[in-house]
């Protein structure tokens, strides 16, 4: 009994020996000890929950754990969007492809491309002003041709304009490109003036917008687009394509002249350099008011290159309505160069699926991927490719619209 009031009265003497050294340390911010030293084995800290007390430890942060979840959420946090308010100081030029009886053409209707204020599909409120039209591929000579695109038009393939028929009323194409390819020197060498027999038909098969596409050599696609020119006076036909070699041969004022005084407009022709597309503008603009031109910046199939077609296009278009007067002219898109690619094209391992898909795949994406940076025009060949294409744009554009994918009409604020 004795020992125990001893161990009771030491640590009483102890706590109070304590409670004068806390009092005595009160006012004290450190504390310093000379040949000191300490043997610690196993060291534990303990963080207690909830705060700890500012007053034996002042210095430290307030730790807390967290409470625990009970329930999983039964609903997604909400959050609103709301797009950005800009405006641009540039604007589009709009270009007129097809000319109506009332114009003084034949057409049933013609298209506006171009006029846009803002980028592609990115205000709610600021729909582009003209939709983007498609055309699809008729050529004037046999070429070889993947089989998936074959099937539909073999047996067309040797009448252009029983071919551009079809295009239009079949497979819903809003324009029909010609080209002339049995011009090229190095083949057939047609003349300009069979080149012009050659749209006259088309012209009377359809009665949609033509492009015309010559053999790409300068000197004679000079000669052919002046006969057509001539030959389809007041149609407004798209023409395609003026290029930098044409000026360095010094045959640009022939083809422009041909081209203004018939009342056609016309396809500028670079390869994904916007200094060259400048320069080009810049010459075509000398003999053409800008509502008469269209630039083609060149189009790189998917895994080729697309890429760097979006962001060339992308970087025009931004240029031109930050202001840049030599880019402010609308685009066309040679989707169909999608089809160089041997994804499109070529038999492959099984696990690739069947090349009837992947073809209009490959196609469709590369249409897409530039119809997102801007593009007002595409050349195409697959007719599902169209389908799906104007199937994007009507989800893009049209209020209130639901696709069966169930997703909103604009993008930016899309719901699933």
């Amino acid at each position: 009994m004795a020992e125990r009031d001893d161990e009771q009265a030491g640590c009483e003497k102890v706590r109070d020996y304590m409670q004068d050294i806390l009092s005595l340390l009160s006012n004290v911010d450190k504390i310093e000890f000379e040949q000191f030293s300490m043997e610690i084995g196993d060291l534990e800290l303990w963080i207690p929950a909830g705060n700890v007390s500012s007053r034996l430890a002042p210095n430290l942060v307030t730790v807390s754990t967290p409470s625990i979840i009970e329930e999983k959420p039964s609903t997604l946090l909400e959050e609103t969007y709301t797009p950005p308010s800009e405006k641009f100081p540039g604007r589009i030029h709009e270009v007129k492809l097809g000319a109506t009886k009332k114009d003084g053409g034949s057409r049933r209707n013609s298209f506006i491309i171009g006029g846009s204020d803002s980028p592609p599909f990115v205000y709610s409120d600021r729909p582009p002003k003209h939709l983007p039209v498609f055309a699809m591929d008729v050529f004037d000579t046999s070429i070889p041709l993947p089989m998936s695109i074959k099937t539909g038009i073999e047996d067309v393939m040797e009448d252009p304009a029983e071919w551009a028929r079809r295009n239009v009323k079949k497979f819903g194409a809003d324009m029909v490109t010609v080209h002339l390819v049995s011009t090229d020197p190095l083949g057939k060498d047609s003349s300009p003036a069979d080149a012009a027999r050659t749209v006259e038909n088309v012209l009377q098969a359809v009665d949609v917008p033509l492009i015309i596409g010559g053999s790409g050599d300068p000197q004679k696609d000079a000669k052919v687009f002046a006969k057509v020119a001539e030959a389809t006076a007041g149609e407004r036909l798209l023409f395609n394509s003026v290029t930098l070699d044409m000026v360095s041969a010094n045959i640009i004022e022939n083809v422009t002249r041909a081209i203004k005084t018939n009342g056609h407009a016309v396809i500028g022709l670079t390869g994904l350099e916007l200094n060259k597309a400048k320069e080009l503008n810049r010459r075509l603009l000398e003999y053409l008011p800008p509502e008469d031109i269209v630039m083609d910046l060149t189009t790189v199939a998917l895994g080729y290159g697309l890429e760097y077609s979006f962001t060339i296009h992308e970087r025009a278009r931004h240029a031109a309505l930050m202001g840049d007067e030599e880019l402010q002219q609308p685009t066309i898109s040679a989707a169909s160069n999608a089809w160089v690619a041997r994804e499109a094209r070529m038999k492959m391992d099984a696990q690739y699926g069947p090349r009837e898909l992947r073809g209009p795949l490959w196609e469709t994406t590369t249409a897409l991927t530039l119809l997102l940076a801007g593009v007002d025009i595409f050349m195409m060949t697959h007719p599902t490719t169209i389908k799906t294409l104007k199937e994007i744009v009507q989800m893009l554009t049209q209020k209130d619209a639901v696709m069966q994918s169930g997703l909103n009409t604009c993008w930016s604020t899309a719901r699933i």
